[in-house]
């Protein structure tokens, strides 16, 4: 068993507390959802959600679980990820990152093709993966892998049992080669009592099987519990103290918290991963930046994992990120809706997009893009737009989103809500026709009280005398509690038709936790 604690889990959450929302807060480099973590030779490795974004599952790596190294991703081709008709929040669900015999797997789900769960290797993370293995026979969401002492590989996920119906956290042995079950689909131990069970890890500790789910739904009410068994297919018996981590109705900056997984250190000590939102405003509260990743320190208490203090991630507050987009592969962070970056762009000196005419409403626009990842920003983007039309946008999907938009002849903005499009202001253009910087600014709201929003988003231009706002709108129309999804806000570069020419493009982000 791992080594026990002296301490009682009531003395010890009386020694961390959550903290009022003041203060930093500890979010990991990547601030992507549903993470899952290995360690190999001291070095962790850091996988999570892509959603409908490509190239799919962007991967991190720290040596101290708060600085992190973007690395790539695991789906970067399209032989791996097709997400052809992939709506908003579908495409690629919460994968499971672990390494035995050698290698790296990784098992996720591609939600939106039909195929079920996919499972890729890689003798170097860093590196290239396999083209996936599928497993069509076994339906659902949030895979896992584990292996027991005898070699057989265990899936565990969520999903609905095919003989009695009944919705829960599921399990079979597994071919991993082959992508098919070897024996029967079981029903586990499916949480406490809370909705939505998902998002099961399973570890073999000291002779001990723990099983770790998700429930609640990945709302306000999410939390993580823990059970444990004699083997991989138990019986598992929950712990009388489940759930062992949430934040529903406390004051605690991270919200939300759920979908963790557990990892020990190389000196024996052990952390959590899990996914939170920050929300901000009034009545209600909104969440403009999706499910991010955190950490939790893990104590041991009578053979059962207890939260411990936050482990606060090493952040870039205040320093410009400049991608001035020469020939070559783009940068990790850089994504597109339902197709990858160099499908909607081509090489040259600057880079440029090529528009087909359906603009930001479609599905899978002529967009490359990136999070936000802070609670404020500013994003400049000089662009040449003389033989089309396009601009610099922040959105959550096809119909939420706020853009500055140009041609040759004007600069505007755009804004969609739901089935509503509005030009909300414009300006005709300056001598330079056809050249323009456009800005995007996450600012404090102006207002308060129990209407505030989130934010206040200022879209505009730099012309001779600086920067030149064109509109200020409220940013609660660009959060979860209105849009819906998973997946949070994104900056990008788009072109609605013609050629849109992108030669430089600046982030400033800062936590603005102080706001919270």
């Amino acid at each position: 068993m791992p080594e026990t604690a002296q301490t009682s889990p009531s003395a010890h959450r009386e020694a961390h507390p959550d903290g009022p929302r003041a203060g930093r807060v500890p979010v990991l480099a990547g601030f992507h959802p549903d993470p899952s973590m290995c360690r190999v030779d001291g070095v962790y490795y850091l996988a999570c959600s892509s959603f409908e974004y490509a190239p799919g599952v962007p991967l991190f790596r720290s040596t101290d679980l708060r600085t992190w190294e973007p690395i790539g991703h695991a789906l970067d081709r399209p032989s791996q990820l097709d997400l052809a008709g992939a709506w908003a929040s579908g495409g690629i669900y919460a994968p499971t990152l672990r390494h035995h015999d050698g290698r790296f797997w990784m098992i996720t789900t591609n939600v939106s093709d039909g195929g079920g769960h996919l499972l890729v290797t890689a003798s170097d993370p860093a590196g290239r993966w396999s083209d996936p293995v599928r497993f069509p026979a076994l339906a659902g969401i949030d895979p896992d892998l584990a292996w027991d002492a005898a070699g057989t590989c265990w899936l565990t996920w969520t999903g609905t049992h095919p003989g009695t119906g009944a919705y829960g956290i599921l399990q079979a042995p597994v071919d991993p080669v082959r992508g098919e079950a070897t024996g029967e689909i079981r029903q586990l131990w499916s949480g406490s009592g809370g909705k939505a069970p998902e998002a099961p890890h399973l570890y073999e500790i000291e002779g001990v099987w723990y099983l770790v789910v998700a429930e609640g739904g990945t709302e306000r009410g999410h939390a993580v519990s823990v059970a444990r068994g004699p083997a991989p297919s138990g019986p598992f018996v929950g712990n009388d103290r489940n759930p062992i981590l949430t934040r529903r109705g406390t004051h605690a900056a991270v919200q939300a918290t759920g979908h963790g997984d557990l990892v020990r250190r190389s000196d024996g000590s052990w952390a959590m991963v899990h996914l939170g939102v920050r929300p901000v405003g009034a009545s209600q509260d909104f969440h403009v930046l999706g499910r991010e990743t955190f950490a939790l320190e893990i104590d041991w208490v009578d053979g059962w994992p207890v939260v411990g203090r936050p482990i606060e991630g090493a952040g870039a507050d205040g320093r410009e990120q400049v991608d001035a987009f020469p020939a070559g592969p783009f940068d990790s962070a850089w994504v597109s809706p339902g197709r990858f970056p160099e499908e909607v762009t081509t090489g040259g000196e600057d880079l440029t997009l090529v528009g087909d005419g359906r603009g930001l409403d479609a599905a899978d626009p002529a967009l490359i893009a990136r999070r936000q990842e802070h609670q404020r920003m500013t994003v400049r983007a000089d662009a040449d737009v003389s033989d089309g039309v396009g601009g610099l946008t922040l959105r959550i999907d096809e119909r939420h989103h706020y853009s500055v938009e140009a041609d040759a002849g004007e600069v505007r903005v755009v804004a969609r809500i739901g089935p509503l499009r509005q030009v909300v202001a414009s300006a005709p253009a300056a001598a330079a026709a056809g050249r323009w910087t456009l800005g995007i600014d996450v600012v404090e709201r102006a207002d308060g009280g129990p209407t505030a929003g989130p934010d206040t988003v200022v879209l505009g231009y730099c012309g001779a005398q600086g920067w030149v706002p064109l509109a200020h709108l409220d940013g609660r129309y660009l959060s979860t509690e209105v849009a819906g999804g998973f997946t949070g806000r994104f900056v990008g570069i788009f072109a609605t038709a013609g050629f849109v020419r992108i030669a430089r493009f600046s982030y400033t982000g800062s936590s603005g936790d102080e706001l919270g």
